[in-house]
């Protein structure tokens, strides 16, 4: 499984601020840091690096070759699901980014980080997850797909870690709205809490809810009816980032062939085919030589980042964002 954002150095600087931010705030250095779902592997080496802090990464998808960098021998990388049975390895900070939303027990695996914490309160915990309210205010359908089993609003959140035996301290959304996450410390049950002002949004969500499928059903046909019609003139369109979303994006508008690449900076995905669709994914360079007329970026965030790698290019094709 082939995740990995760290060849973007726009992501990249959102990493290292946020490693930085946990840091600074909660004092963590010459620590325990237990990250859970750690892909790669290089949030863990951020936070043991810049806090010379030591670490046990779990993730099935992890690289050990690929695993660089000086804070490399202070880490242990367990290449398995987190589960009752890694109890008790023990921290001062467990992390977990993008991978609650894919596990359907959401409450069952929070409940089970709590009970491997146990009587140790005042552990800390960082979870990171994709922001549901702007999913449902944007209609970004790129961002519903299957292998996402759980949704969650700032507040269902909160509720969730609160009703686990966790004391919330922070909620905040990150990457210009597109992570939501939530920073909390064991505590004894039950949890006397006063909500937060940013949990109050049920009235917001069943708005949001009841409008959605008007608003996509505006949304989807807006973006067939540009791509199509880009097509038909004979323009070139390609797709910059190969990930869920231009999965997601391409198996709900269902162009066929419309679209034949979908280009990657990551170059362990090159050669390979988008599921479903079915485009191949290229390299940068590949556009050289294609030269493309259109570029749909699949994430905004990226936006000027790929405008520069374009220019290095010598190209200039029109480009839209989702």
């Amino acid at each position: 499984y082939e995740e990995t954002q760290g060849f973007s150095g726009t992501f990249n600087a959102f990493h290292r601020s946020l490693a930085e931010r946990l840091i600074a705030r909660y004092d963590l250095r010459g620590k325990d840091i237990v990250e859970i779902g750690c892909g790669k592997g290089e949030f863990l080496l951020l936070l043991c690096d810049l806090g010379q802090n030591r670490g046990v990464g779990f993730d099935p998808g992890v690289r050990q070759e690929r695993i660089q960098g000086a804070a490399a021998e202070r880490i242990r990388f367990v290449p398995d699901f987190y589960s009752e049975a890694y109890a008790e390895v023990q921290g001062d900070l467990f992390a977990c980014k993008m991978t609650l939303e894919h596990i359907a027990p959401a409450g069952d695996f929070v409940g089970m980080v709590r009970r491997a914490i146990g009587e140790r309160l005042g552990t800390l915990v960082f979870f990171q997850i994709p922001e549901t309210t702007r999913i449902l205010r944007d209609c970004a359908f790129e961002d519903i797909y299957y292998e996402h089993c759980s949704y969650f609003s700032p507040g269902s959140l909160a509720r969730l870690f609160r009703s686990r035996g966790f004391e919330v301290l922070d909620l905040s959304t990150e990457y210009q709205g597109q992570y939501l996450t939530i920073e909390a410390r064991a505590s004894a049950q039950p949890v006397a809490q006063q909500p937060l002002p940013e949990e109050r949004d049920l009235d917001l969500l069943r708005g949001l809810v009841e409008s959605f499928p008007r608003r996509f059903a505006a949304r989807r046909a807006e973006w067939e009816g540009r791509i199509r019609r880009a097509a038909e003139e004979g323009q070139r369109i390609v797709l910059w980032g190969s990930g869920s979303k231009a999965v997601s994006f391409l198996t709900t508008l269902d162009l066929g062939s419309a679209i034949q690449y979908a280009v990657d900076i990551n170059p362990y995905r090159h050669g390979h085919f988008l599921p479903g669709s079915g485009q191949e994914i290229v390299a940068p360079g590949f556009l050289k030589t294609y030269r493309p007329d259109l570029v749909v970026i699949m994430n905004a965030v990226y936006r000027e980042e790929i405008a520069r790698d374009l220019e290095a290019l010598g190209l200039t094709p029109e480009l839209v964002a989702l």
